[in-house]
């Protein structure tokens, strides 16, 4: 006989584990599977070089949901923020420096421009009230608009309420987020080219898209909405990696009694008729639920893990359309010792936080350029962080990791070239060399390397295309057309199958608030459903 749960879930990301923490808080018999050995998603740790511990694809932490923390008490089950403090732009003779401290960031930036310095906390005000004007979104289920229900609707009656009552200048400029290119945006404020770089990377994130693309300043605004200790922008690093917030949860998970299981691959999601009725194992066990959750991406719910047959086709060509357009790899060192930047030498704090490679506007979109027909960027945008300096724990005394986020690697290679090992080589030889600009020494203390293409976050994680998002962040594919118009509430075309991963509304991050959200619109549904029994 089977086993009989109220909730299965597919995967064992963190937005899976959330939605398994809030039904098991609500007394829900819960289920979770995982395929690798390891939970997280893409937000793990592992040690991949002995006595190396690397947050191997997401690497920072801002945009949690601070409920989610408080909730499931997060920090009583280990998990534990450190501040990832200022971004660091290396240039050939000179560098950008911005730290947490505001008047440390004017002085700085009136070494580049008085404009800039009186600009910067005009800009960061003007930020923070976009953010929280946006922020209540983050929480709510969005409406179906071929569907006039007062009720669904409400939250977005009242944000329609809030813009009204915002100042024409804020009400002017939530629309040029939604509309504008992160670089024309920030040029409003600022002159400085290497900080307009540097500042309008954000927008580019889990985006196929330049710097210049109209768009991608509401990208810069999803980060934006980020916050550590209720302070908007900041971003921290996990004591142990990212791999502690999924473990922290699962923790969380399991206190309240659901059952999560490593080394589980789902083949197929059982359907009825219209209507989920468990799932089969690759081993062919069988496990029955009253209801199925997939926090795996839409490409692989809909078209892998269910018979055609059971989906209409204009359904299924919906999901097809739907893009994800991967656009990033990892590059991961480990280090016999730190590295100086050319620009700025020694060992001082400003190796604490990000180092980013974006140097100019001109830059970054040369990089884009390359991604648009197909190649790596022979000049990447990285994003670098040395997390043993904030936490030593991730590696042998003395020695050090280096994490490198690297834009723009496409998951489509042109001239029929796939990402084989000699492909992968050059990608990270490629890196290493741009590394090398700004460190000069920096192959002197390689120790290891592990190069991550799309293909391989793909292959290792199960993200279509390697996106990290599960889906681009671009505007048609937000709030309720997130992941397919007209089903955006979590719901599927399929009775009792729900959505809970970043596929979903809000979008992706180690954000969390898709598994909550779905949970807690599933548990509301169950209530009105016995209420109407």
């Amino acid at each position: 006989m089977a086993k009989r749960y109220d909730a299965v879930i597919v995967g064992g990301g963190h937005n899976g584990l959330t939605a398994a923490a809030y039904l098991a808080r609500a007394g829900q018999k819960v289920l979770v599977l995982e395929r690798r050995h390891v939970l997280g998603g893409a937000a793990v740790t592992e040690e991949i070089f002995p006595g190396f511990r690397f947050s191997e694809f997401s690497y920072v932490v801002s945009l949690l949901r601070p409920e989610i923390i408080r909730e499931l008490e997060l920090a009583r089950h280990g998990l534990e923020i450190l501040p990832l403090d200022g971004t660091i732009t290396p240039l050939d003779d000179n560098y950008l420096w911005r730290v947490n401290d505001h008047g440390a960031t004017v002085r700085e930036l009136r070494r580049w421009s008085k404009n800039d310095a009186e600009a910067y906390e005009e800009y960061g005000q003007l930020m923070g009230d976009m953010a929280r004007f946006i922020k209540p979104i983050l929480s709510v289920v969005p409406p179906d608009p071929g569907r006039v229900n007062p009720f669904d609707w409400m939250p977005i009656v009242g944000l329609a309420k809030t813009f009204q009552n915002l100042p024409e200048r804020l009400q002017s400029t939530f629309v040029q987020l939604m509309t504008m290119s992160a670089t024309e945006f920030l040029a409003q404020w600022f002159e400085t080219d290497p900080l307009i770089a540097t500042m309008s990377a954000s927008g580019i994130i889990g985006t196929f898209q330049g710097v210049r693309s109209p768009g991608t300043a509401y990208v810069l605004l999803h980060h934006y909405m980020g916050e550590i200790d209720g302070a908007f922008r900041a971003w921290g690093i996990p004591r142990g990696g990212t791999g502690a917030i999924s473990n922290s949860i699962a923790s969380a998970a399991r206190n309240y009694g659901a059952e999560i299981r490593t080394e589980a691959p789902v083949a197929r999601i059982d359907v009825n008729g219209r209507r989920a009725t468990g799932v089969i194992l690759e081993s062919g066990e069988e496990i029955r639920a009253r209801t199925v959750l997939s926090s795996v991406d839409a490409r692989v719910t809909f078209l892998r893990l269910i018979d055609p047959d059971r989906l209409d086709p204009e359904f299924r060509e919906q999901v097809g359309r739907y893009k994800f357009r991967g656009s990033s790899g990892k590059v991961n060192l480990a280090l016999d010792g730190l590295p100086e930047l050319a620009s700025k030498p020694g060992k001082g704090e400003w190796l604490r936080g990000a180092i980013s490679f974006s140097p100019s506007v001109d830059y970054m979109e040369r990089a884009y350029d390359d991604a648009k027909y197909g190649r790596f960027s022979a000049r990447p945008y990285i994003d670098c962080i040395i997390p043993t300096l904030v936490d030593p724990s991730m590696a042998p005394p003395g020695k050090h990791v280096m994490s490198c986020f690297v834009q723009y690697a496409p998951y489509h290679l042109s001239d029929g070239r796939t990402w084989d090992d000699a492909e992968r080589t050059r990608f990270g030889e490629t890196v290493i060399d741009t590394l090398e600009e700004r460190f000069p020494k920096i192959r002197d203390v390689i120790l290891h390397a592990q190069v991550l293409t799309p293909k391989d976050i793909e292959d290792i994680t199960g993200l279509s295309e390697g996106n990290i998002f599960q889906g681009e962040l671009s505007l048609e594919q937000l709030f309720f057309n997130r992941p397919v118009p007209g089903w955006g509430r979590y719901r599927t075309p399929i009775k009792d199958l729900w959505m809970c991963g970043s596929a979903t509304h809000p979008g992706g991050g180690i954000m969390g608030a898709p598994g909550r959200i779905a949970a807690l619109e599933l548990l509301a549904s169950r209530r009105r459903r016995s209420e109407a029994a």
